[in-house]
């Protein structure tokens, strides 16, 4: 049995004492350990550098959702059940309280599922953490450099959890971001407001009770999915909060009896690996490993997308630019890693006719056809007139979803695509790492670039040009006078 640790308000030496490798300690013990130990002098400046390409990005991208119709009702929603507080919602004027503000955040961010993602994990972990660190550290009125320690923090608690399961949450329709926000928000929240080891521990049992997030918005192109994160920091924001008050809780929330894994995964359980969790913690950073994206679809789609590009501009740019162009084509073969074929390119029909935009996002058949007929993919690409461009959707009726034997998956979101012409030619392009990973990773360059395209969608050059500035070079400011700059 795991020996009980107390969940009350000292911060005394026993938190000191749970180091992470020791044995009898649980997985939640050994992040509450690390996350405790965590200074901010301590952030490796490779570290430092990603943490804040990621949080740049992020906050472009909650700028850009406010553009799109689905962003106000949530946040008319949100602040009707919420409350009055001096958290920031980014691109706004009304401030929440924390919790609420981090549910609104969070909605924004990965509203346009345009965030950021680990490849092995299959989380987008700065929206599980950001949210919930711009909240805590605005209303405590810490620093840069502290929320930056409690962002990295959160980001290998939802990275390791993520990568654990190997895609098992996915397997058996969880949205995996939905569940893991549960427990780094608790993380970051519990780290910013001061818990001690033990306490963490008790805040990530806790998120065990509340982490949820069901795929069914695949059905319908429901706006649910943009709610888990947000939700995640809601919850992981009132689990620190009671852990800090003294709530006892489980201290084996993922491999117990009845925990995370026996229930969310059920046979897949069997093949979590628990032991990687605690491994190499403070010296390994897996969130280096984590990828920007270049085109506002689900990761899945990107090698796919990436080399329909490179074929259009190889085959002269002139696939689908007309309903002859588009005679000439009699297949499209896209190569996608099998796990990842229920979620964008089953079942066909439905995803060669995407009805609303995130159905478009978690289309390959659409993205495909969109990349070769208009030589891009960017947020005008899921406006209602593209949804129903006849052209595209001629050339999605065209699309054949099959396994791709070179998948580099999970390490990299892999694909390929054949197009076989209608003189028997066929032309094939395939991506082993995606454009946004690895050693192919978003330049600072690329990365203010997008920046300028998405906020600029709700902000002046001016401000934009501003902002970037103070966000990519945030130096020893308070983490209040950097959220000023974030509302409207």
């Amino acid at each position: 049995m795991a020996t009980h640790l107390s969940a009350g308000n000292d911060t005394g030496a026993d938190a000191q004492s749970v180091t992470p490798g020791s044995d009898g300690l649980s997985a939640a013990q050994r992040l509450s350990a690390f996350a405790y130990a965590l200074e901010p002098s301590a952030l490796p400046a490779d570290v430092r550098l990603k943490a804040t390409h990621h949080i740049v990005d992020a906050i472009g991208l909650a700028f850009a959702s406010r553009h799109f119709p689905f962003a106000e009702p949530a946040l008319r929603g949100i602040a009707a059940a919420g409350a009055a507080g001096d958290a920031t919602v980014i691109g706004g004027t009304q401030k929440l309280a924390p919790r609420d503000a981090a549910l609104a955040n969070g909605y924004l961010i990965h509203g346009l599922d345009f965030d950021d993602t680990h490849p092995l994990s299959i989380v987008h972990p700065t929206v599980a953490c950001l949210p919930a660190a711009l909240a805590i550290a605005e209303v405590r009125d810490l620093s840069w450099d502290e929320l930056l320690a409690a962002y990295a923090a959160g980001m290998e608690t939802a990275i390791r959890l993520g990568a654990a399961v190997d895609g098992g949450f996915h397997h058996v329709g969880f949205h995996a971001t939905g569940i893991v926000s549960h427990f780094s928000a608790a993380i970051v929240a519990g780290k910013l407001l001061g818990l001690n080891a033990a306490q963490l521990t008790a805040a990530q049992g806790i998120a065990a009770s509340t982490a949820a997030g069901v795929q069914v918005f695949l059905e319908e192109g429901a706006w649910t999915k943009r709610l888990h994160p947000g939700w995640g920091a809601l919850a992981g924001i009132t689990a620190a909060h009671l852990a800090q008050n003294g709530f006892a809780s489980p201290t084996r929330p993922y491999e117990g009896r009845f925990g995370l894994f026996d229930t969310h995964l059920q046979e897949h359980a069997a093949s979590v690996d628990v032991a990687s969790i605690g491994v190499g913690l403070g010296t390994q950073w897996s969130l280096l490993g984590t990828a920007i994206k270049p085109y506002p679809v689900c990761h899945f789609i990107h090698g796919c997308a990436e080399a329909a590009l490179i074929l259009r501009d190889s085959l002269g740019g002139s696939l689908g630019d007309s309903l002859g162009d588009i005679e000439r084509i009699s297949e499209i073969i896209c190569y996608l890693p099998v796990q990842t074929l229920p979620i964008v390119a089953e079942p066909a029909a439905i995803k060669q006719v995407p009805k609303t935009d995130y159905d478009a996002k978690f289309s390959t058949q659409f993205v495909v056809a969109t990349c070769l007929a208009r030589g891009r993919f960017g947020l005008a690409e899921l406006s209602d007139e593209s949804l129903v461009d006849p052209l595209v959707l001629r050339l999605a009726a065209k699309v054949r979803c099959v396994v791709d034997p070179l998948s580099a998956f999970p390490r990299y979101f892999s694909g390929g695509v054949t197009v076989r012409l209608a003189d028997g030619c066929a032309h094939t392009h395939h991506i082993a790492v995606n454009l946004g990973s690895g050693e192919r990773a978003l330049t600072v360059d690329d990365i203010a670039a997008k920046f300028r395209g998405t906020a600029g969608l709700s902000l002046t050059a001016d401000r934009v040009d501003a902002l970037l500035e103070v966000l990519l070079a945030p130096g020893r400011r308070s983490v209040r006078t950097i959220t000023q700059l974030l509302r409207a």
